[in-house]
């Protein structure tokens, strides 16, 4: 894997912080263990997404789904099984994961739901009504003075 070196933008950029954390993070990350368990990410409407994981052999009480510092932690850990049962082939993974993911500013869960061996994961952005653009009316006629002192009456 490559290597970058982002002291140029540290030096070079005020209030990015923020980016230049995420990609120490995602290249920081082991690639080796990003592959289990498999998952999407779909985006279902303008400002929704879904995150569905494969979570076959899982119950509902295995798993576990938070939000912690704007980050969204899905794990699982499945209950001791019974020893005595023997396999002559065990092909269905239900070993212990924690999968991580970033969440956006102004992005929040919204529900869960697990069925057929999948969990899902619904998310909608909210953007507060500060940050949504705006229109201005633009005034016809006479511009107005604002705040606008009368020379003669100062002097």
């Amino acid at each position: 894997m490559r290597s970058f070196d982002l002291a140029p933008l540290y030096r070079a950029t005020v209030g990015f912080d923020q980016i230049a954390d995420l990609m120490d993070r995602v290249m920081a990350n082991d690639v080796s263990n990003q592959t289990y368990p498999p998952y999407n990410i779909e985006k279902t409407a303008d400002d929704a997404y879904r995150i569905s994981i494969a979570v076959a052999g899982f119950s509902d009480a295995d798993l576990s789904v938070e939000v912690k510092e704007k980050a969204l932690v899905v794990s699982a850990r499945k209950a001791d099984e019974d020893e005595n049962r023997t396999f002559l082939h065990r092909g269905i993974a239900t070993r212990a994961f924690e999968r991580r993911f970033h969440l956006a500013d102004h992005v929040r869960v919204t529900g869960a739901s697990h069925r057929d061996g999948m969990l899902h994961i619904d998310l909608q952005r909210e953007i507060p009504e500060a940050l949504k653009p705006r229109r201005i009316e633009i005034a016809k006629g006479e511009a107005i003075e604002k705040d606008v002192v009368d020379a003669k009456a100062v002097n």
